[in-house]
């Protein structure tokens, strides 16, 4: 049975990837296990930041590493908040201030949907100088809403509407949540792609 480091210290997101890579008989750990601290994003794209953090994980821990960057990309905003989507209100920003920095900012788009999608990327590398990472993409499109609704999830959920399910992230169930997320569609792309691999 392979061990692979997961670069995340968020225990549901540990979780949810457990579950999938137990299919390819793969025990997952988390990098806080292991005494792996975070590592600077300095990337500019979301495959940028993803290879930098299992390539830290994987240095730290000599075990292969599975790492993701993710965000939201809204159209009226040019593709922002992109990679800075964690820090879109700046550096220790937390929820309510990126969501506040993300209405502001759309004070002066027009009427009409404001189209948008969360972004995943999910990297696996088998040690930290591995020249092929096995790379994974999801994407999710919705609309922002300029009104909050729903209480669960984290982020821009509240304001992301998904008009195939008629409501925002944050009101729907884990299960449906993972079922069409972009960090499902995310591993999924990448479950494939570490089979063909034969990983």
């Amino acid at each position: 049975m392979k061990k692979v480091l997961i670069a995340s210290n968020n225990l549901g997101k540990i979780r949810e990837i457990a579950g999938i890579l137990a299919e390819l008989d793969i025990v997952v750990v988390g990098q806080r296990e292991l005494g792996v601290g975070e590592v600077e994003e300095t990337g500019v794209t979301f495959i940028e930041n993803a290879i930098i953090k299992a390539r830290h994980a994987s240095l730290c821990s000599g075990l292969p590493a599975l790492a993701d960057d993710s965000g939201l990309e809204v159209d009226a905003l040019d593709g922002r908040p992109g990679v800075y989507s964690a820090r879109f209100a700046g550096p220790g920003a937390c929820d309510a201030d990126n969501n506040a920095k993300l209405i502001e900012s759309l004070r002066q788009a027009g009427p009409g949907p404001l189209t948008a999608r969360f972004r995943c990327v999910m990297v696996y590398l088998r040690h930290p100088e591995d020249p092929s990472p096995v790379i994974g993409e999801g994407v999710w499109e919705g609309e922002i809403l300029r009104e909050a609704h729903g209480v669960g999830g984290f982020g821009y959920d509240p304001y992301f509407w998904v008009p195939q399910a008629g409501c925002t992230v944050a009101e729907m169930d884990e299960m449906t949540k993972n079922r069409m997320s972009h960090r499902g569609a995310a591993l999924r792309s990448l479950l494939r792609s570490l089979r063909e691999n034969h990983v």
